[in-house]
This record gives structure tokens, sequence and C-alpha cells, in this order.
């Protein structure tokens, strides 16, 4: 009796920790979509131009770049840090890196700017 009691009771326990681990994965998973939607629409919002392989695009061309590549490339992107180095830095044809040209603060590579607007957002999230 107090051998299946034991048992029970660590079945429980296994049960609870899978249950808390796939609710933990959820919760990193939308804060990883929160930072990445951000970080698009700082793009958008920016009205920088966004220059891609000698090309310049206005910052809403540019934000919608960045959401078809992340579509299609979300499995690439397990962190929003991920996101900027594997999807937002450079083009994925040529390999030339991505710059953003904005009137008050200069020109930047894009993976520069959009690290400065990550770590900007996670200051903002802290309470």
């Amino acid at each position: 009796m107090i051998l299946l009691n034991l048992l029970r009771g660590r079945v429980l326990l296994a049960l609870v920790f899978l249950l808390s681990s796939a609710f933990s994965a959820a919760d990193s998973a939308d804060v990883v979509d929160q930072e990445i939607t951000f970080l698009i629409a700082s793009v958008e919002k920016s009205g920088c131009v966004f220059v891609r392989n000698g090309d310049e695009h206005s910052s809403e061309d540019a934000a919608d770049h960045l959401r078809l590549k992340y579509r299609r490339g979300k499995r690439y992107a397990g962190s929003a840090e991920q996101f900027i180095e594997r999807l937002a830095s450079e083009s994925s044809w040529t390999g030339k890196p991505y710059y953003i040209q904005c009137e008050d603060t200069g020109d930047h590579l894009s993976k520069d700017w959009l690290t400065a607007q990550l770590l900007s957002f996670r200051a903002s999230q802290t309470p």
C-alpha cells in the first residue's frame, strides 16, 4: 500500500512537471512572437528607409518583407535574437546586409538597429 501511494505520488509529480513545462514553452513562444511583432512594428512606424540589396524601401514595405520572412522562416527564429540574426539582418539571396537609414540618427546595420529596439522593449517590460 505504501509503495502504491509512493508510485501514485511520483506519477502525479511527473504529470505536474510535464504540464508546467508545456505551459512554460507556450508562454515562451508567446513572448518570442510578441517581441518579433514589436520589432516589425518598430520598423513600420520608424519612417526610416530600409536598404535591401542596394534598393531603398519604405518602412511599410520593409515591415511587410520582414513579416513574409518571419512567416516563411519562423522555425529558424526561436528567439527575437535569432529572428534578427537569421532573418532580419541580411538578404537570404545575396548575403548582403540590410541597412536602415533614419533622418534623425543616420545609417545603421539593421542588425544593430533592431537589437537596440529589442533591448529598449525588454527594458520597458521589466516591472
